[in-house]
């Protein structure tokens, strides 16, 4: 069945018996397609240029591009990146300029999992897109600044789709049922409220993990006694399973990067939250116990140095009891870690000394701190005047420690959060600081 055919078979699947042909049917994606929008007017317009659809799984990427082969005056063309290659590319890129030649008819060629496709189907198509005899309309599950060529993405407007919310999932659901030409308005069916509201909830945006779980839920009751169709509540359940989160590399990477930012937040909820998703959808937990050690030192220091302690405790639990064991450990350090008073001391002192070290190429170290651990150090005077701590009271003596050119330069500053509050009044007693 093409995605283009207008004719429905009754054998069709209810999710694609449902997909809407007018733009004002389509569900969802206001923040794209709402009156005003840009998207909704090219469409409307007639004037869509090159552009990617991506979005997670059921979310209408398909259907809208359904709507516009629908609504748009230009030819359809429609191939996917896994079972097509360079010359079925080629085909229809000279069927497009056959076209536009006899009939001056543009040609829109939709692609399903464009990210898929090879760097050279994508430098095929380029001369077809810059030329206009080409526009191109890619749907994807993955983010294509990630996963797309560079050259390919420059040329498309890119459109963001967002899961549908429990309230159009719901709708969609109710539109299914009530709809006697392509969904089960002709049947007897009697739907509890909290089964349809339960395959909503569970679909967590998806409307066509939703249209089918109804439709196996249809297809499978049978009828009571008394002529009806009873869709209850256990019948959902047993319809539709758990949906399993799925993370492709842009997803991943935008979880790891949202956990990294409760930590140093301060949000253990939030952090938790991340993590847990992230275990729970195949990440390595050695991931986790590794940015644990990571901000332990990044946002937390000497602010609080038990906390390296607690990140390399869970970072062992990983290694020796492994999941889900480990997620106690884990889960035990991020609460630890985001509790914790915060400073970023450690990694301006670690920029600050590195800004310096091009001056230690051209002077010497200073002679009193020199190596005099061998025989001969005496007769060259390395080592010569160095004050040994230890002799002295507190087991502290104020002597130059580096190269005179970077004398006064400072690297740490300790900040007045949690243990640095101590570092910092104990350097003002010293004269390293003065009292704030």
């Amino acid at each position: 069945m093409d995605l283009f055919d207008t004719q429905r078979p009754a054998n069709q699947p209810l999710a694609d018996r449902m997909r809407p042909e007018r733009l004002e049917d389509f569900i969802g994606q206001t923040h794209l397609l709402a009156e005003g929008k840009l998207l909704r007017r090219a469409i409307a317009a007639d004037k869509l240029t090159s552009c990617i659809f991506f979005g997670p799984p059921g979310c209408g990427k398909t259907t809208l591009a359904h709507v516009i082969a629908c609504t748009t005056g230009g030819a359809f063309e429609k191939l996917n990146a896994v079972s097509s290659g360079v010359g079925d590319l080629r085909e229809v890129i000279t069927r497009a300029e056959e076209r536009r030649k006899q009939t001056g008819q543009r040609t829109y060629l939709l692609l399903d999992e464009c990210h898929r496709w090879s760097r050279a189907q994508a430098d095929c198509i380029l001369p077809a897109m810059e030329s206009g005899c080409i526009h191109f309309v890619g749907s994807t599950t993955e983010n294509p600044a990630i996963a797309m060529s560079p050259a390919l993405i420059s040329r498309c407007r890119l459109f963001r789709f967002y899961p549908l919310s429990q309230d159009d999932v719901l709708g969609a659901l109710h539109r299914a049922l009530a709809d006697k030409q392509r969904g089960f308005g002709d049947l007897p069916i009697v739907a509890d409220p909290a089964a349809i509201e339960h395959i909503a909830r569970i679909a967590a945006g998806d409307v066509r993990t939703a249209y089918n779980a109804l439709e196996l839920a249809v297809l499978t009751t049978p009828y009571a006694a008394d002529g009806t169709l009873p869709i209850t509540l256990a019948v959902a359940e047993e319809s539709i399973q758990q949906k399993v989160l799925a993370v492709d590399e842009g997803l991943y990477y935008d979880m790891l990067s949202a956990f990294c930012k409760c930590l140093r937040g301060s949000d253990s909820d939030a952090a938790l939250l991340w993590a847990m998703a992230l275990l729970d959808s195949g990440c390595d937990p050695r991931i986790i116990a590794r940015r644990l050690i990571a901000h332990a030192s990044e946002d937390i220091g000497l602010a609080n140095p038990q906390a390296m302690l607690q990140a390399i405790a869970a970072a062992q639990s990983v290694q020796l009891i492994g999941l889900p064991e480990c997620k106690l450990s884990l889960a035990q350090a991020i609460i630890f870690l985001c509790e914790s008073p915060k400073s970023n001391a450690v990694v301006a002192a670690i920029g600050a000394a590195t800004a310096d070290i091009p001056t230690l190429t051209a002077t010497p170290v200073p002679i009193h701190l020199q190596d005099a651990s061998y025989a001969g150090h005496v007769r060259l005077g390395t080592g010569e005047g160095y004050k040994y701590p230890h002799d002295y009271p507190g087991h502290y003596v104020p002597q130059q420690y580096r190269p005179e050119q970077l004398e006064g330069h400072r690297y740490y500053e300790p900040s007045n959060q949690g243990h640095e509050r101590d570092i910092r009044a104990l350097r003002v007693e010293r004269g390293i600081d003065k009292e704030t």
